[in-house]
Parts: structure tokens; C-alpha cells; sequence
């Protein structure tokens, strides 16, 4: 052939739009059927959980709270450990405990203020019951600590 007659031949690209539309269709379609398929899977799923402490403030000094440890939906998740730290408050030491049956448990922490400082936050977190498919990726509800004492 001639190269004349190779720049005028437009039989190669017949046809080739058409089929990459087809192939794309196709494509896209099969990621959209394999997505929904792999979000119905509740294996691959991971469910985060919140803190919901009582009380949610509390003054300087020795304090005792109830803590829940929640699911999105709201039910209780009993055997995961919750651990209080110090954040803008500070603490004597870290305190851990474990959630009952009914998806809660008690802390006892004793909270100090710096000077001039009118208040601060204790942090909760929470390590999720072992081979479960929760997780606590994401920040909890902070325990809010005030000056003074509750007789002032």
C-alpha cells in the first residue's frame, strides 16, 4: 500500500468509539454491583464507639463517674476497657476499667486544676472487646473539670 492510501483508509477506527462506550458501560457497572456487594458484608465493616460519661462535669478532686460505652445506634457494648487520662486537667495516674454486661462501668480519678486555671478536660478512650468489630478511632466525650469544690 501506499502511504497515501494509508492516511486515506479510516476502516481501523471504525466501529472503535462505539466499543470503548461499551467497555466503559460495562466497566463502571461491574465496580458499582461489586461496591454494593462488599458494603453489604458486615465482616469488612468496622463500627465506632463514644464514651457517655456521668457526670459529664465534674469539680477538683476525688470523683466518681459512671461511664456507658455506646454504638452508633446507641446499644451498650459490654467487655471494652475504658481508660481515663489527663488532658488539660490533670490526674494522679491513668485508670482503667472494664464494661459489664449492661455496657457500663465506674471510675473513681482524683483531677487537679494548674493555677489560675478555671478548668481543663479529663479524655476517655476506649479499647473495643477483643475480636469484636468495633473501634475507637475517633475522639470521645471529654469529662469537663471546674475550680473548686462542690460545697463552694
Amino acid at each position: 500500500m501506499q502511504p497515501d492510501a494509508l492516511a486515506a483508509d479510516e476502516r481501523a477506527i471504525e466501529g472503535l468509539p462505539i466499543r470503548l462506550v461499551i467497555a466503559l458501560v460495562v466497566g463502571v457497572t461491574s465496580l458499582g454491583v461489586m461496591m454494593n456487594t462488599l458494603a453489604g458484608i458486615q465482616t469488612l465493616g468496622v463500627t465506632e464507639l463514644d464514651v457517655q460519661p456521668e457526670p459529664e462535669v465534674v469539680h477538683e478532686g476525688a470523683n466518681d463517674i459512671s461511664v456507658a460505652v455506646v454504638a452508633p445506634e446507641g446499644d451498650k457494648v459490654a467487655d471494652a476497657t475504658v481508660v481515663v487520662k489527663s488532658g488539660t486537667a490533670r490526674l494522679d495516674s491513668v485508670t482503667t476499667a472494664r464494661t459489664g454486661e449492661n455496657g457500663t462501668t465506674a471510675l473513681s480519678f482524683n483531677a487537679t486544676l494548674g493555677p489560675n486555671q478555671e478548668e481543663g478536660t479529663v479524655s476517655l478512650s476506649v479499647k473495643p472487646p477483643a475480636g469484636s468489630q468495633y473501634a475507637d478511632d475517633r475522639e470521645n466525650t471529654n469529662i469537663l473539670v471546674v475550680a473548686g469544690n462542690e460545697t463552694s
